[in-house]
Parts: C-alpha cells; sequence; structure tokens
C-alpha cells in the first residue's frame, strides 16, 4: 500500500485518499488503480448492465471507456466516508468520441452531461466493490 496514505488507525480518512486517488488517476493511469482495489473486487455500472469482476476486465472497461471520451470535465459535487464506504457525486460534462462506453443513451459524437454516483464498498483501504449510477442528458441537439 501506498506510504503516503494514512494508517489503519484512521479508516475513514484513508479510504477518502484511496478513492480521491481512484478517482484522479483511472483515466490517466488504469494499471496504477488496480493497486486501489482488492483482487476479488467488482465493478457494477446496473443502468447500463455491465459487471466486471475481475481486475483484468475492470482496467480494460477503463481503457476502452476513457478512449471514447474528450473534453472532460469534473465537477465534483459531494464525497463523504465511512470504515466501510465511501459515497462520491459529481457532475461530468464530455464528448462520446467511440464506442467504448457500451449501452450509453447518448450517441457517438454527441456532447453530454452525466450525474454520476459512485459507491465504493471498502475493505482493509482498497476498493472491494464499485457501483457506478449514472444519469444522462445530452447537452446538443
Amino acid at each position: 500500500m501506498n506510504a503516503q496514505l494514512h494508517p489503519v488507525s484512521d479508516p475513514v480518512a484513508r479510504n477518502l485518499e484511496v478513492v480521491d486517488r481512484h478517482m484522479r488517476d483511472e483515466a490517466r493511469d488504469p494499471d496504477g488503480v488496480l493497486a486501489l482495489y482488492t483482487e476479488d473486487a467488482v465493478l457494477e455500472i446496473p443502468g447500463r448492465g455491465q459487471r466486471f469482476d475481475t481486475l483484468e476486465a475492470i482496467r480494460d472497461n477503463y481503457v476502452r471507456m476513457f478512449a471514447s471520451m474528450a473534453e472532460i470535465e469534473i465537477h465534483p459535487m459531494d464525497r463523504f466516508a465511512t470504515a466501510n464506504r465511501v459515497v462520491d457525486e459529481c457532475l461530468v460534462r464530455l464528448r462520446i468520441t467511440g464506442d467504448g462506453l457500451v449501452n450509453v443513451p447518448v450517441p457517438i459524437g454527441a456532447r453530454a452531461e452525466l450525474r454520476l454516483l459512485h459507491v465504493f464498498h471498502m475493505r482493509d483501504g482498497r476498493i472491494a466493490r464499485e457501483e457506478v449510477f449514472e444519469g444522462w442528458r445530452r447537452l446538443d441537439g
């Protein structure tokens, strides 16, 4: 585990740091972000019918997804944690540039706004489960 993270004695602060690093680095360093997950981690995006239950599948999803986005603006709204959960809410504006975002209600080429809610289930300072809830709105046309 990264030596810069808070010790086990402060699990809430540690969980917040892990999620902050995840949100900051998932697009630019998907391989590095995998170290933040447990070996048995699961990522689910129920609104798009997606479930990834291996680290390789989670990584591949991030690579495909972020390769299909441009003009990304992220506006944090709220983040809070307990010893076992972190909830992160943000507003994202982006342009869809490819087909790596599966089952999205916005066509390729469109500009969209995405209300994004993550619920991270934490275990020993790592992400054991990530649930992503999305609300999409097309901004152009």
